[in-house]
């Protein structure tokens, strides 16, 4: 196990997606950069998420701006971490089953767009031909951007951690940062190491964290379960990311079969009584997909901030820096955010 150096000018705490791209990031600007990783690379949400970066989200332009600045730049992925990043377009539709859903999204259109977010409001048989098993008559209208890609997100890991490599930054995996002094001291079972700037990206950890160093991030970890369906009748072909935007269902193909999440049981919910819920919006949205069976893919823990938009910023107290808080839509805002805390940490 190789010791840590002593010192850095920046420590990243945290090596998903975010992290990464911090790293990264700071790298490239010169910065002397080591990343903490308390498993592997990517070992979190970032590999378990539905494969999909997208900029739409309704009522969250902040959240579009960040996704459409990342959009950009993981076309230029290749060309700066000299990592290949494939990205096939899918698009991404939220079905509206209730007219406020319709006013609302007719309200918020403007400032969507003014932030380049590609979206625009399309009828319920226009929503049926882009995904032929929603059901026609179980929905008033959609929102279509096309904005919205197949990734894998171990890829943008990988290359972010190759490309911070490249620019001298120092990564260090399976090796939890245990306490954090007042000097920026991070002891870890590998040593301690001091940075001049902390940098926490940690996920569902990142609250834990940042109490070490006595600051209140208000992050709630939330529970996420990604579910497989059976196989599905062949002749569907590519259907894009669909929400549905009242309970929050989100469906697409996977490999001859449908990948769905909708969160996980509430408190005190039994699981089948969760599944059940599922169900009932499937036959109802999807008729095609009406009993069909449901196997558990991936479960676990996102971060998330009250109004699910993400933390990213400074403490005025000392050198910490944090992006935490993506709601498991990491994917759509790491390059936007590795931006942000290197502007961040060189002005501060």
């Amino acid at each position: 196990m190789s010791a840590l150096p002593a010192r850095a000018d920046a420590v990243v705490i945290g090596g998903g997606v975010i992290g990464t791209s911090a790293a990264y990031h700071l790298a490239e600007a010169g910065v002397d950069t080591v990343l903490l990783e308390r498993g592997g690379l990517g070992g979190g949400a970032s590999a378990h998420t539905a494969g999909m970066i997208r900029t739409y989200f309704p009522g969250d332009p902040r959240t579009g701006a960040m996704a459409v600045r990342s959009v950009h730049a993981y076309r230029e992925f290749a060309r700066h971490t000299e990592t290949p990043l494939a990205m096939k377009r899918l698009g991404f539709m939220a079905l509206f089953t209730e007219e406020q859903q319709i006013a609302d999204f007719e309200q918020g259109l403007q400032a969507q767009r003014a932030v380049g977010v590609e979206v625009g409001l399309i009828s319920a048989r226009e929503a049926a031909e882009r995904n032929p098993l929603i059901n026609e008559r179980a929905v008033l209208a959609a929102a279509w951007s096309p904005q919205a890609y197949d990734v894998q997100g171990l890829d943008i890991v990988r290359g972010y951690a190759a490309g911070a490599r490249n620019h001298g930054a120092r990564l260090f995996t399976h090796t939890p940062v245990l306490r954090i002094d007042d000097d920026n001291t991070l002891h870890t079972p590998r040593g301690a190491i001091t940075a001049d700037t902390v940098v926490c990206t940690a996920g569902p950890w990142a609250g834990e964290v940042a109490a070490m160093a006595s600051i209140d991030l208000p992050l709630t970890p939330r529970s996420m379960e990604m579910l497989f369906t059976d196989e599905v009748p062949s002749g569907q072909g590519e259907l894009p990311m669909t929400m549905h935007a009242t309970s929050g269902l989100r469906i697409r193909s996977w490999k001859g079969r449908v990948l769905l999440a909708m969160g996980a049981p509430r408190p005190g919910e039994e699981r089948a009584a969760w599944l059940g819920r599922i169900s009932g919006h499937l036959g109802t949205l999807f008729p095609a997909l009406d009993g069909i069976g449901l196997h558990r893919a991936w479960s676990g823990d996102f971060d998330a901030s009250p109004n699910n938009t993400a933390f990213i910023g400074a403490d005025p107290a000392r050198r910490f820096l944090y992006a935490a808080g993506f709601t498991g839509a990491g994917l759509c805002q790491a390059p936007a955010a590795g931006e942000h805390l290197r502007d961040l940490l060189i002005v501060k």
